[in-house]
């Protein structure tokens, strides 16, 4: 009976990685999908190939890849739509969400609800867009902000929450600490 426990072990900490990757892979699909949409499919395009590279960084493999990229050539790549949510969390943190979802009057009330619960509300367009300067990378901060260890955590558990959510792509913030943001 001791290799019971062992192997409990080993099955749930692989289920929590599978579950991990999965995740991972879903948002490295929907990006694919997205960038394969607006090149026609066509993978030497840079903004495709850029999207493909980061995928095979992280060990996506090539049919899901594949997938990815016909899924943007057919009909179905036409529902996806890059969203952008704004908002403002602990310490007057300006938040960025971008999104990739078939569905906004689902992932925006799915949003919704976790600042809400977290006790704090999306903004409106243009609210938090401000407080950054949008680059090929992404957005950098204007004013980084220097929060006490009390909102850096509570900014942290938030991120966290967010990234859970599967149509959420990147989060920037205006934290002055990289380990919460990303």
């Amino acid at each position: 009976m001791s290799g019971h426990n062992k192997w409990s072990k080993i099955k749930h900490k692989k289920a929590a990685t599978d579950a991990q990757r999965s995740r991972l892979f879903s948002r490295h699909s929907r990006a694919i999908a997205m960038e394969s949409r607006g090149a026609g499919g066509d993978v030497n395009s840079p903004g495709l190939a850029a999207a493909i590279e980061r995928a095979k960084k992280d060990s996506m493999p090539k049919e899901n890849i594949d997938r990815a990229v016909a899924k943007g050539k057919d009909a179905d790549g036409a529902a996806l739509q890059e969203i952008l949510f704004e908002a403002f969390g602990p310490g007057g943190t300006a938040l960025l969400i971008t999104t990739v979802t078939d569905n906004n009057n689902r992932t925006a009330p799915e949003l919704k609800n976790i600042f809400t619960k977290a006790g704090y509300h999306l903004g409106a367009p243009g609210s938090a867009a401000w407080a950054f300067t949008k680059t090929a990378d992404g957005y950098l901060p204007n004013t980084p902000l220097e929060l006490s260890d009390e909102d850096g955590e509570k900014l942290a558990s938030l991120i966290e929450r967010l990234e859970e959510h599967d149509d959420v792509q990147d989060i920037y913030t205006t934290a002055d600490d990289p380990s919460h943001g990303e």
